[in-house]
């Protein structure tokens, strides 16, 4: 069997879609993207394609590692993320030419099903109280939001107790058995971090993610004296060397490597199992589309350290299409009390509407986030 070609679709809200084709008529699907900036990631996967043609799709391991360190240059966001999209399209052919799940094929699954969390609220989260009520009657039992709007590097206590407020009106509303995840999105400076986290202590979050950049993982240690919340990071992490010092440093109890930036099935799965020794639980950031979800769930049904996936469902960014606008199968991320149960279909499960997506492509997006700044008018993390 060889790869004879590979489409690639640019589909609202702001998502990438490859297609792999094969001469045995086996075609395999995957989502090499990096939000706000699909045409940069495009262009990488078209510039691997010259090698990827005419070679066997099932050498997975040497395709990814001939792709990894083939270059002198390697990793950052848009070549992992290219590397991840190429490689769940590989795994999903394989699944299908073997007629099992990809995880049947990494050792089989460990669990008959994956808690799911939802997001609520949106960039500027204000009350969120009805949007809870809604995921929670969709059979939702875990959420996450947005902590905080612009924090600049030494700002106001006034926006920690909007934090604060904001998540209190959801303790008393809803009580203990709904898991709350509060994202400071990177958005927050060590010097607040510290002082956001000591103050929704009292909350017993879920978890608190990425309270500073990955690029600042070293504050870990400080900010972890001042919370008793599982510390998560790890969505702008791309490769197991990026999460080496990570988990020797020993601050991070939740990993969240994405399987469309980080490398996709194959460097996620083993991203996880180096987690696993350091007894460090993974929750992987997925909120794209249903081809990264599909083989989020192919890693999580045989990764036993996985505890919750996030979906993106109704997200906020999914203003022109969301995921089942996309497939055929919208049983697929149907969720009951909280869970969605490991699907059984060949590759990653997933069957996607080709004549929607060649539908949507003729739009396309050019989709961008939002540039912020402080109070002062200098450039805020959004």
């Amino acid at each position: 069997m060889k790869i004879t070609k590979m489409n690639l679709y640019t589909v609202p809200p702001r998502w990438l879609f490859l297609e792999m084709e094969t001469d045995e008529g086996i075609t395999g699907w995957g989502e090499p993207v990096v939000e706000g900036r699909a045409s940069v990631v495009k262009t990488a996967v078209e510039d691997f394609s010259s090698y990827l043609i005419g070679k066997d799709p099932l050498l997975i391991e040497d395709h990814w590692q001939t792709m990894y360190r083939g270059g002198f240059y390697r990793g950052g966001p848009e070549v992992m993320s290219a590397i991840a999209g190429i490689d769940q399209a590989l795994w999903d052919i394989k699944g299908k030419y073997y007629n099992a799940p990809v995880y049947d094929l990494l050792g089989g699954r460990c669990r008959d099903k994956i808690q799911v969390y939802s997001w609520v609220g949106g960039d500027r989260p204000s009350d969120v109280i009805e949007g809870v009520e809604v995921l929670i009657k969709s059979g939702c039992t875990a959420v996450k939001m947005n902590g905080t709007e612009e924090m600049h590097y030494v700002d106001s206590f006034g926006k920690i107790e909007e934090v604060a407020e904001r998540i209190a009106a959801v303790r008393e509303k809803f009580g203990y058995q709904l898991g709350i995840g509060v994202d400071f999105h990177g958005r927050v400076h060590k010097t607040m971090a510290k002082v956001l986290a000591r103050e929704l202590d009292q909350f017993k979050l879920m978890f608190i993610e990425e309270p500073v950049m990955a690029q600042n993982n070293e504050a870990l240690r400080e900010i972890v004296k001042h919370t008793s919340a599982p510390i998560a990071t790890g969505e702008r992490m791309f490769s197991r060397w990026d999460y080496k010092n990570l988990l020797m440093d020993g601050y991070v109890d939740i990993i969240q490597p994405d399987v469309s930036h980080a490398g996709g099935i194959s460097e996620v799965k083993k991203i996880s199992a180096m987690a696993e020794a350091f007894d460090v639980g993974v929750a992987p950031h997925c909120p794209l589309g249903p081809i990264a979800l599909a083989a989020c769930v192919q890693v999580d049904a045989c990764t036993p350290n996985v505890f919750i996936q996030e979906q993106s469902l109704g997200i906020h960014y999914n203003k022109d299409g969301d995921l089942l606008d996309y497939i055929e199968n919208k049983d697929l991320f149907q969720f009951e009390n909280g869970f969605i149960k490991i699907p059984e279909g060949p590759g990653l499960g997933v069957k996607v509407n080709k004549e929607k997506v060649l539908e949507a492509a003729k739009i396309g997006h050019n989709w961008k986030n939002p540039l912020w700044r402080n109070y002062d008018g200098t450039v805020a993390e959004w």
